[in-house]
C-alpha cells in the first residue's frame, strides 16, 4: 500500500515546525548575515555527529523495504563535514571535538528509531537532507559573505564543503525525484502520520541544537556592533 500524497502531507504537516526552526535566534541571525566563525564551526561539529549517525543507520537498513528506498549515498554529508572539521579544528580534530548535549540527544533519538521502528528514520531523512538541498545554497552564500575567510580559502571553498552536492547536477529535479520516492513508499496512512510526528520531533531536536549556539550568536552580534561604532568613530576623527 502507498500514500500517493505523502510528500505533500509531510510538507504541510511540518510547516509550522519548519518556520519555528527558521525563526530561532541563531538561524534568523545567520540568514541576516550575523554569524561568527566560532558559532559556525560549533554547528559543523554537531552536524557531523548527526549525519554520521543518520548515515550509519541508513547503511544498516539499506535492504529494508521502506527505509532502503531512501538509501541515497549521493546525499551523504559526512565526508564533506570531515573536510570542514579539518579546516576549523586542524588535523587532530577527531580528538578535539565533542557533541553538545542537545546534539547527543538528537543522535540518541536517531539510534532509538533505528532499533524500535526504522521507518521513522524517514522523518529524520526528510528533515535534514531535503532542507539541505532546498536552503543550502542560500546559507552557503551567506556564510561565504559573512565569515572571515581569506581570498585563498574562498577560492578553495574551505570550511563550506557541507553545502556542496557534487553528485547532484540539478537540485530541483532531484527533489522532485525524492518526493516521488516518498509517494511510492510501501506504507499506510497510520505510518505516514507517525513519520510526520517524528519529522516534527526532528525539527525540535534541530532547534534545541541551534539554541546551544545562541551564546555564540550574541557574542557575534556584540562584536559587529562594536566594530560598527569603532568604524564610525574613526571616520569622525579623520573628518
Amino acid at each position: 500500500m502507498t500514500v500517493a500524497d505523502f510528500s505533500i502531507q509531510i510538507k504541510e504537516g511540518t510547516k509550522k515546525s519548519h518556520s519555528a526552526a527558521e525563526n530561532t535566534s541563531f538561524v534568523a541571525s545567520f540568514l541576516r548575515g550575523v554569524v561568527s566563525k566560532e558559532s559556525y564551526k560549533n554547528l559543523v561539529k554537531d552536524l557531523y555527529y548527526v549525519y554520521r549517525t543518520l548515515e550509519e543507520e541508513f547503511e544498516k537498513h539499506k535492504d529494508h523495504p521502506v527505509v532502503g528506498k531512501l538509501y541515497l549515498p549521493e546525499l551523504n554529508r559526512v565526508n564533506n563535514l570531515e573536510r570542514d572539521l579539518r579546516f576549523y579544528y586542524g588535523p587532530e580534530w577527531r580528538s578535539i571535538i565533542m557533541p553538545s548535549v542537545a546534539c547527543a540527544n538528537y543522535v540518541s533519538r536517531i539510534k532509538c528509531c533505528s532499533i524500535e521502528d526504522p521507518t521513522l528514520l524517514v522523518g529524520h531523512h526528510y528533515t535534514r537532507y531535503l532542507g539541505d538541498l532546498s536552503g543550502g545554497q542560500i546559507l552557503y552564500n551567506i556564510a561565504k559573505r559573512s565569515l572571515p575567510f581569506t581570498n585563498y580559502e574562498l577560492d578553495a571553498g574551505e570550511g563550506l564543503h557541507f553545502y556542496e552536492f557534487d553528485k547532484i547536477e540539478n537540485a530541483k529535479e532531484y527533489k522532485e525525484g525524492y518526493r516521488a520516492i516518498l509517494n511510492g513508499l510501501d506504507i499506510d496512512q497510520h505510518k505516514v502520520d507517525a513519520i510526520i510526528v517524528e519529522a516534527n520531533y526532528a525539527f525540535r531536536l534541530n532547534m534545541y541544537m541551534f539554541d546551544t549556539l545562541e551564546g555564540n550568536w550574541l557574542q557575534s552580534l556584540i562584536q559587529m556592533i562594536v566594530s560598527f561604532i569603532t568604524s564610525i568613530l574613526k571616520k569622525t576623527k579623520s573628518g
